[in-house]
């Protein structure tokens, strides 16, 4: 009978989960070396624009529009890397980011709002883009949001 219950459970202990993947340990790893860059008081727009230059194309041109893009709406928001990734900060905290497709290897780059960003609205309303492309009416709406988001 014992030989019957140990079986049951060493079946059950392979099913476990295995842990965070290379993609987030990476991005882990990036927030712990912010963190200390961030104690040092180190440069956040040389970070991000570095940042961004290591993007693959066409993600590099699109975090390069962005940037600016951002720094026109909100001049108030202080750009910083969050987990590896371009990121816009007020008081400290992320409103937005901009996330490489390649950061965790999906087919589009993504622009995203913290819960620190003002577009509340109702009971449901999005808090990330995918982007595949930048236009002139995506970057219109995004500076459109960015100034609500700090508003």
């Amino acid at each position: 009978m014992k030989d019957t219950q140990k079986s049951a459970k060493s079946a059950t202990a392979k099913k476990r989960h295995e842990g965070f993947t290379d993609e987030e340990r990476a991005a882990m790893k990036d927030r712990v070396q912010e963190m200390k860059a961030a104690a040092d008081k180190a440069d956040g727009e040389s970070a991000v624009l570095a940042k961004i230059a290591e993007m693959p194309e066409p993600d590099r041109a699109m975090g390069k529009r962005l940037h600016a893009v951002v720094k026109a709406s909100a001049p108030a928001l202080a750009p910083r890397l969050w987990y590896g990734m371009p990121a816009y900060a007020k008081d400290g905290k992320v409103v937005c980011f901009f996330q490489s497709g390649q950061k965790f290897k999906t087919r589009y780059a993504t622009f995203g709002f913290s819960d620190e960003a003002n577009l509340d609205e109702g009971a449901m309303w999005p808090t990330a883009f995918a982007l595949t492309k930048l236009t002139a009416a995506d970057e219109a709406k995004i500076g459109a949001l960015v100034k609500k988001a700090v508003s």
